[in-house]
């Protein structure tokens, strides 16, 4: 649903990581429409603007610990 923000994201990663690092950004319509100190304050702020669903918010690191998640199964078939 929102694979055009996170490719916005992934394509200038390098440039956002150097600009917000350790910061929550918010993308929508192709660009940064905000950068927070937490999920929840971007959350916040940015839905007095944008409705849910039209704006990304993303933990601005280097690499794709931010947005990978591995899962394990202990069970062996």
């Amino acid at each position: 649903m929102l694979e055009k923000e996170f490719c916005f994201y992934r394509a200038n990663q390098d440039n956002l990581v150097a600009q917000y690092d350790g910061r929550f950004v918010v993308i929508a319509n192709n660009s940064v429409v905000g950068d927070y100190g937490s999920y929840l304050e971007a959350y916040v702020k940015t839905k007095q603007n944008y409705r849910p669903g039209t704006f990304l918010i993303q933990e601005c690191s280097a690499g794709n610990r931010a947005y990978t998640v591995t899962c394990h199964n202990r069970y062996a078939e």
